[in-house]
């Protein structure tokens, strides 16, 4: 007998008196190449619960979190403070018991409008115009103070901004005597009444849901020329960047640390 006639025959076997597999989920072995077919979407029911929740909101991460609870273990979750972002895996198990892991909630924190707006001037050169305009539209977050240290009004630091004048000064020194001669020259381009132009501007907003609000100070210095333009520096950035990720580890500690074990750094499942 052919071979070929012998596994059509050994197939149709198969079919028709069925393959039951000794599995969680529900499979059957099928004639072709005698492969393993799921069956589970055939039943009313799935077998087990799996899922992912991808979210920005804090309080709706902790609050899924809490309701979905595991049956054995605690979950665990996962810190990546850079990112302001945290994952909790559900039905990961133990080294003895290891799950799947394919039961999940994902935060990833939004910034909002306001913190979004100062990130993206921040480090920035910009026209008079450009930042006369940006603190026109967030004038509710700003505080201004000139060089001295004192308060100056939003709508008068913008005029300031917008009406900048450049003084260029030029100096010639000449020394003459019986034996030789010197000459020498300065010259010198400065903003004038630059004790009276804004100097920090003071940015108060919630970085982040979830996150408490903070204040921000960007310092303004002149860049002289033809036409002059404005550095923006967020001051001590990188200090707070830390300050908010710390920030945002003991709130998930506070909101869930009971409920899963938190571990700093990301996760990912070996194959």
């Amino acid at each position: 007998m052919p071979v070929e006639t012998l596994n059509q025959i050994t197939a149709t076997h198969t079919v028709a008196n069925g393959k039951p597999l000794d599995t969680f989920v529900p499979t059957a072995l099928v004639p072709d190449q005698f492969s393993i077919k799921n069956l589970e979407h055939l039943q009313e029911l799935r077998s087990r619960f799996r899922g992912q929740l991808s979210t920005q909101s804090f309080r709706d991460f902790c609050t899924y979190v809490e309701k979905h609870q595991g049956q054995l273990d605690k979950p665990a979750g996962f810190v990546d403070a850079d990112a302001m972002a945290c994952q909790v895996l559900f039905n990961l198990g133990t080294l003895a018991v290891p799950g799947h892991g394919d039961d999940s909630a994902n935060l990833t924190l939004k910034p909002t409008a306001a913190f979004n707006a100062l990130r993206q001037i921040a480090g920035k050169t910009l026209k008079q115009s450009q930042l006369a305009e940006w603190m026109e539209d967030w004038h509710d977050f700003l505080k201004v103070k000139d060089a001295d240290g004192k308060d100056m009004n939003v709508a008068v630091a913008v005029q300031k901004i917008r009406s900048i004048t450049i003084k260029a000064l030029a100096e010639r020194t000449s020394t003459e005597s019986n034996f030789g001669a010197s000459r020498s020259s300065m010259d010198s381009i400065e903003a004038a009444h630059a004790e009276q132009q804004p100097a920090d501007l003071l940015f108060t907003t919630p970085p982040y849901d979830g996150l408490g609000s903070r204040t921000f100070t960007l310092r303004l210095s002149v860049i002289t020329g033809d036409t002059p333009l404005l550095k923006v520096r967020w001051v001590m950035q990188e200090q707070q960047e830390e300050e908010m990720a710390q920030e945002f580890k003991d709130r998930l500690t506070s909101e869930i640390g009971g409920l899963c074990t938190l571990t700093v750094g990301t996760f990912a499942l070996g194959q």
